[in-house]
Order: C-alpha cells, then sequence, then structure tokens
C-alpha cells in the first residue's frame, strides 16, 4: 500500500468494521484484559488506585471500559463539569489531553443517586461520529463518587478541520449519491411525470468520521421520497470534505421489519405539532377501548369541549412540571401515505375522537385502540421498572399516528420516526401493526434507546439496536399479558398480528429459537437491511432472551435497561453489548450464578472477542480489506481491478488491479493526488476509472502495462457505471437535476466524445461494451408518450437500433453484451419483487428470458456481468425468509442455449454466506467479486462455480 499524505496526520484509531459502505466504519472489537497496574499519576492527580477491570479500546489509548472504581471526583457545579474534571485529574488513565476542549455534554440522567453523564467528542471543534464517553458516579454523604467509565474516545485523530468542499456542493454531491443509489435499485426513471421525484438535501456540518486519522466530512441528510417506489426516504450522507465523495451513507429508518426497499421512516425538516398548547395539566377521564382481538380495555382520554366529544388524549401518565402540555395522544392518520407522514407533521390530522367515553368501530379496526392502550403500558412498564419517565426521561409526548398506507396499498410495517410512532395499516392476513403489544414496545423502545445510547442505526450497532427493540418490545408483552420466561412461544415478536396463521408461523422473528449465532452473522452493504440490521439483530436478542430465563424477568430487564442507558455509545457492536451487560449485571449485584449463565448465553451465541475471524468462506482471497463505499470492480482478460483504501480507511481511494489467479503482484493504477479513485472496469489490457475531486469527476484511462495516467472526460457528476473493451469506453453521468446520460468515447481520440440522454425528456443509462458496441437502456418521449428501450450501437458504423421497445413503467436495469448478444435485467410489475434475465441477438432477434420473472425460481436480480460463455446475476431470491438467502447472491447461467435446456439452468457461484455483490467476468465461467461473509470487505473469486448450496 502507498503511505499514507502527511495532511491526513500520523497516529492510528480502532480499526472499525469492514462492512462495505462503511469506509470501516461499525464494529470495534473490545478485549477483556486483566487490570493493568496503575501508571504514574501527573504531579497533580491523587494516585489512582488498581482499578478492578480494564477494557482497553482497540488502538486507541482511552479504555473501552473501567469498572469496579470509587474515587471521589473533583468538586464541580454540575455532573457534567464534575465528570470532566475526572478524566482531566486522571489524563495518565484515560489519556484525553484536554477534556474541558474536546468533550462536550451531550445529557445527564439521575435514577436513584446515579448519575451518568454522557460526554460527545470533539476534534478540533468537530464533533466526532460515535465518538461519545460516558462517566457513571453515585452521591455518597453528598460528594459525587465516580463509579465508572465506557464508551469510545478516538486518540489518534489528528485530520485537519478546514474543508475544500463548499455546502451546496456536498449537498448536490449527496443527493445524486442517493439517487443513483435509488436509480440503480429501481432500473428506472420516475413511475411518472417528467422531473424526478423530491429528493433535496440538507446540510447538518462538519463531521469527523474516526477512521485512521480522521476524516473531514459534511454531513447531509437526504430526504423525500424513492423516485421510483414513492416510499419515504431519509439517508445520512457522509461527503469527504476535500475531494467530494461520499464516504458513507446510511438510512436513518427504525422500522419493525426489514423493509422490502428503502426502509419505511423518514425524517425530514420540520418539527411534529405538539398534541396540544401549553397549558394546564388535568387529569383524564376515564373511557373504555374494544381491542382488534376483541377484548374491551380501560383508556385514559380527554374530554375535548372546542370538538364536542372524548378523544385518544392522555394526561394522566407525564407530569407537565414545565408548563408544558406532555400526553399520549393517538392521532387518526387513514388516508396519509407514508411519505406524508415520515418525518413532518402531516397537515389535516386529528387525535380519534368518540361522542362517548367508549371507543370501538373505526377506532377499533384502525389500531387507534391497540396503539392507545398499549403505549400507555409501556409508558407505564419504563417508569414503573425503571424509573423512566417516557422515552427521553424527561416525560417527552408520545404521540402515535395509525392507518398508514403505502401509496393506498396496504403498509405492513411500523416505524419511529424520532417524534412520534406510526403504524400500518395491515392488509388481509395481518392486522394493523399496532395490534401487537411487541411491536408497539420495539418501536416506543426505539424512542428510548435515541435518547440514550443513540446507536448507529447501521452494522452491527443498529443490530443491537434492533435487538435492544426486540428483547423490551417481548419483555413489556410478557409483563403486561404474565407470559412466564419459560412460555415456548415468549420470544416470538409480532406473533399476534395474523388474522388467520398460527403465531408461530405468524412471528416476524424468534428470539427463543436457539440458533442464531455469530456463525450465521450476514456481513451486507448499507443497501441491505442498513448493513444486516433485521439479519444480525436477533443474535444479540437471542443471548439476552436465553439469560432471562436463566436470571428471571424482573434482574434481566434491569440489567439489559442499565447497560443501555448507563453503559452503550453510538457505534457499540456485539463484543462491546457483551462487556456492557456483564457490567451491569455486576453493579446490580447479579449473583455469581447468574453473571455465569450471562457468559453462558453471549458464548453460547458465539458472542466472544475476535468472533468474526471464524467465519469461513469456499472462495479464494485476492484482495482484502477494501474499506471502500459505493465503487464496483471491473475484470476482463483475466485482470481484476478494484479500489481500496488504507488500513485505517481513513485514506481517498486507490484503483489496484491484479490476475485473476492471483499470480504476481497487485499494481497501484491510480495517481495519489488526494481524489477518489473509483469503479474501475479493465479489459485485461487498460484499466479506466472515474476520480472525485473538489472541482468535478474525471475520467482517467491506463494501460496495464505501465505508461502515463490519461484524462479521458471531465464532468459535475457522473454515474456508477464504467466499462472498456479495447479502444472503446463507455460511461453514464448525471445532468444537472439528476437526469441521467451516457456517454462512450475512443482513448485515443477522446475529445470526440457522444452523449445520450440528459434531457428532461430524454434519459439514458446503465451502458456496457464489447466488440465494438454500446449497449444501454433509454427513456425518450416520442410524440408526448414516452418510449422505453434497450439499445445497441455499432461505434463504426454508427447504427442505433432497438433490440427491445417497452412500455413506459417496465424498469430497465444493468445492461450486458458480449460478441453474440446482449443481456439485461427487467422488471415488468414492480410489486412482485422480481426480475427477468433476458437475452437477445445483436441484431435484437432471439429474444428469451434466461430467467423468467415469474415462477418458484424466479430472482430479484440487480446486477450483472458476462463473458462470452458464461452470464452471472446477483439477486436476492425473491420470496426467501430473512437470512443467509435473502442477502445478496450471485447465479450464473450458460450464456447460449435454449433457456429451457437444463444445461442453461442457474447455478451458484460461491456458498458463501453475507452479500456477494459487484460481479465482473474475468473470463470462461469465472468472476471476481466483494465478498462481505465476515463483516470485512474483501475482494475474491472461485475457480470453479458451487453450482449448488445445500
Amino acid at each position: 500500500m502507498r503511505q499514507p499524505r502527511r495532511a491526513r496526520g500520523g497516529g492510528r484509531t480502532p480499526q472499525l468494521s469492514g462492512l462495505p459502505g462503511a469506509a470501516a466504519l461499525l464494529s470495534v472489537v473490545a478485549l477483556v484484559v486483566p487490570a493493568a497496574p496503575a501508571q504514574a499519576a501527573t504531579q497533580t492527580a491523587p494516585p489512582i488506585p488498581r482499578p478492578a477491570e480494564v477494557i482497553p479500546g482497540q488502538e486507541t489509548d482511552t479504555p473501552a471500559l473501567v469498572r469496579g472504581i470509587r474515587e471521589q471526583a473533583p468538586a464541580k457545579g454540575s455532573a457534567a463539569a464534575a465528570a470532566r474534571a475526572h478524566l482531566d485529574v486522571r489524563r495518565s488513565r484515560y489519556r484525553i489531553a484536554d477534556p474541558e476542549r474536546d468533550l462536550v455534554p451531550a445529557g445527564t440522567t439521575a435514577v436513584d443517586g446515579r448519575e451518568t453523564v454522557r460526554l460527545q467528542q470533539r476534534h478540533r471543534g468537530v464533533p466526532v461520529l460515535g465518538g461519545q464517553y460516558v462517566v457513571r458516579m453515585e452521591r455518597e454523604d453528598g460528594e459525587r463518587v465516580v463509579t465508572g467509565t465506557s464508551g469510545k474516545y478516538f486518540t489518534g485523530l489528528s485530520t485537519g478541520t478546514t474543508p475544500e468542499v463548499g455546502e451546496a456542493l456536498a449537498v448536490e454531491r449527496a443527493v445524486n449519491a442517493v439517487r443513483t443509489e435509488l436509480g440503480d435499485r429501481h432500473f428506472t426513471a420516475p413511475r411518472s411525470g417528467d422531473e424526478e421525484s423530491p429528493l433535496a438535501g440538507t446540510a447538518r456540518g462538519l463531521v469527523v468520521l474516526p477512521t485512521g486519522a480522521g476524516v473531514l466530512t459534511r454531513q447531509v441528510t437526504v430526504h423525500g421520497s424513492d423516485p421510483a417506489s414513492g416510499e419515504p426516504v431519509r439517508r445520512e450522507v457522509y461527503i469527504d470534505a476535500r475531494a467530494g465523495y461520499p464516504v458513507l451513507q446510511y438510512s436513518a429508518v427504525r422500522t419493525f421489519g426489514a423493509p422490502r426497499t428503502t426502509p419505511g421512516r423518514a425524517v425530514t425538516d420540520g418539527s411534529p405539532a405538539e398534541a396540544r398548547p401549553a397549558g394546564k395539566a388535568l387529569a383524564a377521564d376515564k373511557g373504555t377501548g374494544v381491542r382488534l382481538d376483541g377484548t374491551t380495555v380501560g383508556l385514559d382520554i380527554d374530554r375535548d369541549d372546542s370538538r364536542g366529544e372524548y378523544v385518544l388524549r392522555d394526561r394522566s401518565r407525564i407530569p407537565a412540571d414545565d408548563g408544558a402540555d406532555h400526553v399520549l395522544a393517538t392521532w387518526d392518520a387513514r388516508g396519509k401515505w407514508a411519505t406524508d407522514v415520515g418525518g413532518v407533521w402531516p397537515e389535516g390530522i386529528r387525535e380519534f375522537g368518540s361522542p362517548t367515553p367508549a371507543f370501538d368501530g373505526e377506532a377499533t379496526e384502525s389500531g387507534a385502540v391497540d396503539a392507545h392502550w398499549a403505549a400507555g403500558q409501556v409508558y407505564d412498564y419504563f417508569l414503573a421498572k425503571h424509573g423512566r419517565d417516557s422515552l427521553d426521561g424527561h416525560g417527552m409526548t408520545v404521540n402515535s399516528l395509525v392507518g398508514v398506507t403505502d401509496y393506498g396499498q396496504p403498509y405492513v410495517n411500523a416505524f419511529w420516526d424520532g417524534r412520534k410512532m406510526v403504524y400500518g395499516s395491515g392488509d388481509a392476513e395481518y392486522r394493523p401493526l399496532s395490534a401487537a403489544m411487541d411491536v408497539v414496545g420495539h418501536e416506543m423502545t426505539h424512542g428510548v434507546i435515541e435518547h440514550s445510547a443513540n446507536l448507529v442505526y447501521a452494522g452491527q450497532s443498529g443490530a443491537v439496536n434492533e435487538a435492544l427493540a426486540d428483547y423490551f418490545g417481548n419483555a413489556i408483552e410478557a409483563d403486561v399479558y404474565g407470559i412466564p420466561e419459560t412460555d415456548p412461544d415468549s420470544g416470538l415478536l409480532g406473533e399476534r398480528l395474523c388474522r388467520t396463521k398460527s403465531p408461530r408461523d405468524c412471528a416476524l422473528r424468534d428470539l427463543g429459537d436457539g440458533r442464531t449465532t455469530a456463525k450465521s452473522f450476514l456481513g451486507v452493504g448499507f443497501a441491505t437491511d442498513n448493513g444486516g440490521v433485521h439479519l444480525n439483530s436477533t443474535i444479540v436478542g437471542g443471548a439476552l432472551w436465553d439469560a432471562r430465563e436463566d436470571l428471571g424477568a424482573d434482574a434481566m430487564d434491569k440489567v439489559v435497561h442499565r447497560a443501555l442507558t448507563e453503559y452503550l455509545t453510538p457505534l457499540d457492536g456485539f463484543t462491546e453489548t457483551r462487556a456492557a451487560v456483564l457490567a451491569a449485571a455486576a453493579d446490580l449485584a447479579i449473583p455469581a450464578a447468574g453473571q455465569k449463565a450471562l457468559h453462558r448465553a453471549f458464548t453460547a451465541h458465539g458472542i466472544v472477542p475476535g468472533w468474526e475471524s471464524a467465519l469461513g468462506v469456499d472462495s479464494d482471497l485476492l484482495l482484502d480489506r477494501v474499506n471502500t463505499t459505493r465503487t464496483h470492480l471491473g475484470a476482463g482478460g483475466g485482470w481484476w481491478a478494484a479500489s481500496k483504501s488504507d488500513e485505517g480507511g481513513s485514506e481517498p481511494y486507490s484503483v489496484w488491479a491484479g490476475r485473476a489467479d492471483g499470480e504476481g503482484r497487485i499494481k497501484l493504477m491510480s495517481p495519489n493526488d488526494g481524489r477518489y479513485h473509483v469503479n474501475p472496469a479493465t479489459d485485461g489490457k487498460t484499466v479506466v476509472w472515474q476520480a472525485y475531486g473538489s472541482d468535478g469527476v474525471d475520467v482517467l484511462a491506463r494501460p496495464l502495462a505501465g505508461g502515463p495516467v490519461k484524462k479521458l472526460w471531465h464532468g459535475r457528476a457522473p454515474g456508477s457505471s464504467v466499462d472498456v473493451d479495447g479502444d472503446l469506453v463507455a460511461f453514464d453521468y448525471v445532468t444537472y437535476g439528476g437526469r441521467r446520460a451516457v456517454a462512450h468515447l475512443s482513448i485515443k481520440d477522446p475529445a470526440n466524445v457522444e452523449s445520450i440522454g440528459g434531457g428532461t425528456y430524454h434519459r439514458a443509462w446503465a451502458p456496457s461494451v464489447s466488440h465494438g458496441r454500446v449497449a444501454y437502456q433509454e427513456r425518450r418521449r416520442v410524440r408526448a408518450e414516452y418510449a422505453v428501450s434497450t439499445r445497441v450501437i455499432d461505434v463504426a458504423t454508427g447504427e442505433n437500433k432497438a433490440v427491445q421497445v417497452t412500455t413506459d413503467g417496465t424498469g430497465l436495469g444493468p445492461t450486458a453484451i458480449n460478441g453474440t448478444h446482449v443481456f439485461w435485467l427487467l422488471d415488468d410489475d414492480p410489486t412482485d419483487g422480481k426480475r427477468a434475465l433476458r437475452r437477445a441477438a445483436l441484431d435484437g432477434s432471439g429474444v428469451v428470458d434466461l430467467s423468467p420473472e415469474t415462477g418458484p425460481d424466479a430472482l430479484n436480480a440487480y446486477d450483472l456481468t458476462v463473458s462470452e460463455d458464461r452470464v452471472t446475476v446477483g439477486s436476492y431470491l425473491a420470496g426467501a425468509p430473512i437470512g443467509n438467502e435473502s442477502a445478496p447472491k450471485l447465479y450464473q447461467f450458460a450464456a447460449s442455449g435454449a433457456p429451457d435446456d437444463p444445461a442453461t439452468r442457474k447455478g451458484r457461484v460461491s456458498c458463501n454466506r453475507g452479500e456477494q455483490s459487484s460481479a465482473s467476468a474475468v473470463g470462461s465461467g469465472r468472476v471476481v467479486w466483494l465478498d462481505s461473509t465476515t463483516g470485512i470487505t474483501a475482494v475474491v473469486t472461485r475457480t470453479r462455480p458451487a453450482g449448488r448450496c445445500g
């Protein structure tokens, strides 16, 4: 690897998870080690007693956890001031040079004489993503005593904090990154109209990503709706503030079930209205309601004289000490779409009302009675069991919206959007989502998490977020219904939602199945379930639920709540969760037998230090730890090309190339110029790629045999497709407003570039090249109607031929071309979750589906690559249950022959677990791909396809 440039600085910080799309960001492995002798104190510090337990931070000088101490805090006014003073006086232990300058108070909670102070790290005044340190104190004889600390403080940061990319460009790049990803996923332009569906970006300021010496970024929140599906979108995008590249992107959506495409929560700018104007708190009226299961329950309601009726507004539970009118309120959002309510307060909705104190009929069928009753039960649980006043611990209003649909179609999901719960309408089989107590408990717990550990909703920390929401959702349901922890169905989630299925057949997850362990971890990118937040949640959730049976419900619930609110911090993963739970158990004086049971539960689920290294693969490694995001592989002529960052993930990306057989040394193709070099393609003779900089994006080329780098094209906003064959290069790009276009040119004469699309009424995308031809997709307005077609250009003659014309609304995806045929992905029905792999001769004859869109073996394909012999697609298996088969896999077909011939039937390229993506054909049936099975993304290959996986 090249040497880090000096401008990025020296020290090292923790190597964080290698999940694709994270630039190695979201999971630190903490190792438990014997307590070390106290280090020498500073001249002004008192002697440091030997701590009972220390868990060092990985490649940082600040401990990840210190517990078992009782040290008097310096006399300071506030808890935060005392906490920072403690860290300052114990610098030899914590290695935090200036706590007063570098740690900003981020919230203090006080329960039963304990104070937990959260401190946000800043590097040269800029907040550090996930950099949060926690100090725990108790009151003793009127003085504060520090009992422990934990969290992440990154000591190796040295990056500068002066941005070279302005806010406007950062927002533009962020919106284009989200639009490109969504367009690639859905294949085509908006469902209707001439303009893109609205996506907008809001700059949030500078943030340092704690990888390597640190990466200075501009955080942009992209919000709006998916151009193809119409579902709400909220993405947090981090744009490198020097080169303008989107180094990290994840959805900020927290849903009960894994979403079909983009998760069903989005928060945009705008503040939800208060339930009522500020005023005097009043005692609630008493009413009744009929739940969806037919039972009648008591409800706390309110008489609204302005409406002349009773409404689902409960003022009895949340005191109004601050003068505001805090309530639990349930709102009628029928007729609203998920895009209408995610993160904004929708106009025209009202709390459910009734002329009498009895609520039934529409209030029952919409799920309003269930939502209102259950919200009260969840509030009561956290207050009675854990002393927590509402979701934020300070009596915040709890709003629940029910009856939301997906553009008028059934919506079978629920989400928390930072201010309120939103429950889908359900469908013919699933009741409205508020009908299940564990669903309501799950969504409201997301609110508790957001106001405590605030676990980043991506990768391992996101899976822990989901695990804790699952745990408390089930725990609250068990508490309300009196379900013993020994009940074999106690771990089921969502089992009460179905109208006809049995509870076990209905449940979305089972924390008590005993089968989900770290060996079943699915390493996936952030485009897949936000990095596996649902796919991997039951690894931790199952361990916690198993321990509940051994410790008992009351004790285990207290342990998990303390771990969440007093130990965990935003980027904590599986091993940190284990350490936090064990520490919380010791704090609560759980007997030795119970603590051993906790150890057994985590170990039985495979959550031990270094668990990731035990995940096996059946592929051959070509390039390890690529540490990149949003960049594809290229291959051809026996060679591969890939982008890679440094070990810490803080360097701009370089393009490397190597032989697919693993022989010889890999070659650095790109210059070390501070730009991000991405999306390489190669034909075995030349490598072509994109280079992101603050002044735009270049398409560059360099011969594998060596020689100077040649600039072929310069533009403001690229797409994600680049391909090369001999002298011919094709790529896509984006014009103003997100309009997609395709260009092709000659390496020898790059000034003579030909462009297609890029206008309001003419879009083009997904180019591929071979044998002097360019294949691409096009949508063009002709006589007030749109023609959508797959086309092939013969560059030598200029002939541009449509090999197939289809109806507007059909999704057309990536293309691939060889010497005899053109291949593409097609989606005739965007609602069925399946896509066809289609092939035609170069003259448009012989159109067949090698993999049909219908039938039991249909695939949900999203990417493809082809050699002269085989075509390989990346696909989710349509209809697969949440698990290994629902992660992207590679399937291979014969490139020629009849589709009903057994020899052409699909086979698996690899049996690796986790995500297999960005396949590129080397030649014959061999491909290279990005494999994330272990949670660390690598370039791999396999000599012979696996065929089948059993």
